[in-house]
């Protein structure tokens, strides 16, 4: 049983030092040679235009979190398909039926809100924001 653990140990020292050993031959044989193309941040053939340090959206993490959302759906679900015929052949066929529906239903209610919200959107227009924004101060005006 020793013996399994020093294989384990030899394998891991080998690989550690496989890299370590990569990284010093990689640094001590690279040419160093800095120019102005090598320097700049964004080095792929074009020239920068303006700064790095840009704004871009932030309904992108929207978007990703979704995304990951039914990404693991799937992680989730597909287990499920490749067992439900044993679970048929158990006689729990109905139960899980039920439970991945209602899965996939808490799923879709949330898909349905984000699209209610307008999350999915990825240009909101300016009149519509501006319509909820105003629409509670008309109503308490009216009132």
């Amino acid at each position: 049983m020793l013996f399994d653990f020093a294989n384990a140990l030899v394998f891991a020292m080998f690989g550690i030092g496989f890299v370590l050993v990569s990284l010093f031959l990689a640094r001590l044989l690279a040419p160093r040679r800095p120019t102005y193309e090598k320097s700049i941040p964004y080095a792929c053939g074009e020239l920068p235009v303006g700064t790095p340090w840009i704004r871009f959206n932030p309904r992108y993490y929207v978007f990703a979190l979704i995304f990951i959302i039914f990404d693991v759906e799937i992680a989730f679900m597909y287990p499920c398909a490749v067992l439900f015929r044993e679970w048929v052949g158990q006689g729990l066929g109905k139960v899980a039926y039920y439970e991945i529906a209602a899965f996939v239903g808490f799923l879709i209610a949330g898909l349905a809100y984000a699209w209610r919200r307008g999350d999915l959107e990825w240009i909101r227009s300016v009149a519509r924001r501006e319509e909820s924004e105003s629409a509670p101060s008309e109503m308490r005006a009216a009132s």
